[in-house]
């Protein structure tokens, strides 16, 4: 079951018991005052209601602790039933209330109507009343005692339990700082093999663009030796060209004699026709 899950079925369960203890605290103040015991009942009608103040208290923080963790439910049927659960619980909520409002006022008419009774009695001559009167102011300075230290033990609750609270909300901020500083210790461990793989990628790049380079120098140097040939070998076949130019310009070979040479190759050497231009032909 998924961790939110289960925080919301144990909110679930402490509602339960904490409406069951409120209902409690609600039966027995609107029965204050029904045992005849007028000021008795009413010394103990403030620590009833301080118990059922506690558990108000505690049902609306459970209120505000679903409402927190419906929307982190994982499925949408989920967070719809929390959602439904939510609005029940506000009603109820709602309802509870009305209950201990009406069972205070129900409590105070019984209280009136009891105190109203011993008053009766008392003000009757008689040793009975006698009696009464110091049996009430005893029991009176008793039920005082154990109002004022109820009070103090109910605050000394109170203060604990908002401590536990307090120090429940530190530990769980301290496990949510925990899990982000693991997932930012895995991001920088997947960061880290990332950039290792990037510098020999880089270190790869380096030594291919070192090759690179030497290839397209000696290529660069090929090109400009045959670039240098053909210039070279351009340049004897243009001084030839004037040469024949010149011959045939000024007699000493016809151009017949140039096509022949050509085309049939050399004759054979005659010393009366040598020349210089028939020799480079």
């Amino acid at each position: 079951m998924d961790e939110v899950t289960q925080a919301v079925e144990n909110l679930k369960k402490e509602w339960s018991q904490a409406v069951a203890q409120l209902e409690v605290c609600v039966a027995a103040i609107e029965s204050c005052g029904k045992m005849g015991k007028g000021t008795e009942e009413a010394n103990s009608l403030p620590r009833l209601n301080g118990s059922a103040q506690d558990s108000l208290h505690q049902l609306n923080a459970l209120q505000c602790r679903l409402d927190l963790l419906v929307e982190q439910l994982p499925t949408f049927e989920e967070v719809q039933s929390g959602r439904a659960t939510l609005g029940s619980w506000k009603e109820e909520f709602q309802k509870l209330r009305s209950n201990l409002r009406n069972a205070n006022l129900q409590a105070n008419a019984n209280i009136k109507k009891a105190a109203q009774v011993e008053r009766e009695l008392l003000l009757g001559g008689g040793e009975e009343s006698t009696i009464r009167r110091r049996n009430l102011q005893t029991k009176a300075g008793m039920t005082s005692a154990a109002e004022s230290i109820t009070e103090s033990l109910r605050r000394s609750r109170q203060l604990m339990v908002q401590e536990v609270e307090r120090s429940a909300n530190t530990l769980s901020t301290f496990d949510e700082s925990t899990s982000v500083l693991r997932k930012a210790e895995g991001e920088y461990q997947g960061h880290r093999s990332l950039l290792t793989r990037t510098r020999g990628l880089l270190s790869t790049m380096q030594r291919q663009d070192v090759l690179d380079r030497i290839t397209l120098t000696i290529g660069f140097l090929i090109f400009s030796l045959a670039v240098l040939y053909v210039v070279s070998r351009r340049i004897g076949l243009l001084a030839l060209q004037r040469k024949l130019a010149d011959a045939i310009r000024s007699g000493s070979i016809s151009a017949e004699d140039v096509v022949a040479k050509v085309q049939h190759g050399p004759a054979p050497a005659n010393p009366l026709t040598a020349s210089p231009i028939y020799d480079e032909l």
